[in-house]
């Protein structure tokens, strides 16, 4: 199967979000300090992970569907949906609140680029479902840092 140039364009903006989660996953691991450090450091290690494998295995299905990925530097900074992470020294309750907007904008490309994903590639589909299912349970875990009972 050759994608369509929809279903090419709709992968390349999953996988610049899950390259640009990635970097600002490093940036948040490198410069978080204050309560709860460790925990979130470690947790980070887990997103940081699994962005990059997810950005890889999207690459990989668009070159198994005939489509070069673009994941240059340039390129991810200038299509991203990410909003730019700070670069100072973040206390990690902000981190928190920040790292649960990466997550939610990511997972936000996914489920707007699904339907047509799946009108041409029900495979490719299965696969956003994945990702999209564990960003969110990310996004619910960092995120109880900060909640509070009601």
């Amino acid at each position: 199967m050759k994608a369509s140039q929809t279903l090419s364009s709709n992968l390349q903006a999953v996988l610049v979000d899950l390259i640009e989660l990635h970097i600002q996953g490093k940036q948040a691991h490198w410069n978080i300090v204050g309560t709860n450090f460790r925990d979130l450091h470690l947790q980070l290690d887990e997103v940081i992970a699994d962005a990059r494998g997810f950005s890889d295995t999207i690459a990989e299905r668009m070159r198994a569907l005939q489509v070069t990925p673009d994941g240059r530097s340039a390129t991810v900074s200038k299509t991203t949906t990410l909003d730019e992470f700070p670069a100072a020294l973040v206390d990690t309750a902000k981190a928190v609140d920040l790292l649960v907007e990466r997550l939610d904008a990511t997972v936000a490309t996914a489920r707007k680029v699904h339907d047509e994903v799946d009108e041409e590639d029900p495979t490719t589909a299965d696969i956003l479902h994945e990702i999209i299912s564990k960003l969110e349970q990310y996004a619910w875990m960092i995120g109880a840092e900060n909640m509070k009972p009601a």
